[in-house]
C-alpha cells in the first residue's frame, strides 16, 4: 500500500511529496523544495522517524521552487536522482533562477538518470509510470501510479487551474495539449497531487476546471 506525506516548503508554497510503500518502507521524494534549515530538519525527521529508505529523488520539472532541496537530499540520503533531460538548462541555471528572487542556492547535483515514457521504476511492488507533459516548462513529466490510482501533476494541472506558461520554457498550446491528451485520458477516479495547492481528481477537474471548459 502506498502512503503519501505532503510538505509545503519555501516562500513559493511548493508541495514536496514523500511517497512510500508501507511494507518495504522504500520511498521517493518528489520535487524537494526544502530550503530553510527548519524545512530540511522537518523532512529528514519524518524520513528517520518512519524508517524510510529513500530510493529515488524525482523532479517533475526544474523551476527554482522545486529544486531548492536537491543538494541536501542527495548528500543526506542514498537516493538516485531522476529528472527530465530537457530540464537540464533550468537546473544548470539554478543560481540565476535563485538570483531573480534574492535567494542563494547550493549547486544542484548532476542527475543520475533521465525520465522517459518507457521508464518504469518501483518502490516495493508499486510501479511508477512517467507521462511526458510539457507546457509549463519544456520537458515536464507527471508521475503516475496506475494501480494506486494517483498522479503527481507537478505544475501542469492544479485544482481548478493550470500551470503558468509565461515562465522560461512555457507554452500554452503545448500545456493544454498535455492536459487534454495525457491527463484527461486517465480515469475520473485518479487522485491528483499538484505542485502547489490542494489535490483533486481527474473527474472533478474534467467537469469543474474553467480552463478545460471554455
Amino acid at each position: 500500500m502506498i502512503k503519501i506525506q505532503k510538505f509545503i516548503f519555501n516562500s513559493f508554497c511548493e508541495n514536496t511529496y514523500i511517497v512510500w510503500d508501507e511494507t518495504s518502507k522504500e520511498g521517493i521524494i518528489i520535487d524537494p523544495g526544502c530550503f530553510s534549515d527548519s524545512e530540511k530538519k522537518s523532512l529528514s525527521g519524518f524520513i528517520n522517524l518512519n524508517r524510510l529508505s529513500i530510493k529515488y529523488m524525482i523532479l517533475t520539472h526544474a523551476h527554482i521552487d522545486h529544486i531548492l532541496g536537491c543538494s541536501y537530499i542527495k548528500k543526506n540520503f542514498a537516493a538516485e536522482f531522476y529528472m527530465p533531460e530537457g530540464e537540464l538548462t533550468l537546473l544548470n541555471h539554478a543560481a540565476k533562477q535563485a538570483e531573480m528572487f534574492d535567494l542563494i542556492i547550493e549547486t544542484p547535483p548532476v542527475p543520475d538518470y533521465f525520465l522517459n515514457e518507457k521508464l518504469v521504476l518501483s518502490i516495493g511492488n508499486c510501479e511508477l509510470i512517467f507521462l511526458s507533459t510539457p507546457g509549463h516548462t519544456a520537458d515536464e513529466y507527471c508521475i503516475y501510479f496506475e494501480t494506486e490510482k494517483i498522479c503527481f501533476t507537478g505544475d501542469i494541472l492544479f485544482q481548478n487551474s493550470i500551470g503558468r506558461t509565461d515562465l522560461w520554457g512555457g507554452n500554452y498550446n503545448q500545456l493544454m495539449n498535455s492536459i487534454k491528451n495525457k491527463l484527461m485520458n486517465l480515469s475520473d477516479e485518479i487522485k491528483i497531487y499538484p505542485g502547489h495547492g490542494n489535490g483533486s481528481t481527474i473527474g472533478v477537474e474534467r467537469v469543474n476546471n474553467p480552463f478545460l471548459n471554455n
